[in-house]
């Protein structure tokens, strides 16, 4: 299955894209998606712990089961100010 993954503020400038597609096994949960993109995008790996993670208009761990066509956001941690 194929998903679309957003990148937002530093992790867009990171990675230097604003999406990208990723084709992933029908099974496939937020974790394989990460894993995934860390072997694309190793730089990203650094992020690890910060990172949030949204599914439609929710955040979600990285348990949550991905569907096909989904639209995931991957986004720094929110900052106030």
């Amino acid at each position: 299955m194929k998903v679309r993954v957003q990148f937002y503020a530093q992790l867009r400038d990171l990675t230097g894209m604003r999406q990208m597609e990723v084709d992933l096994p029908e099974d496939a949960t937020v974790r394989n998606l990460i894993e995934k993109l860390y072997s694309q995008q190793p730089a990203l790996r650094s992020h690890d712990k910060s990172i949030l993670i949204g599914a439609s208009v929710e955040f979600v761990d990285r348990n949550y089961k991905l569907k096909p066509g989904e639209e995931i956001a991957i986004m720094p941690p929110v900052q106030g100010g």
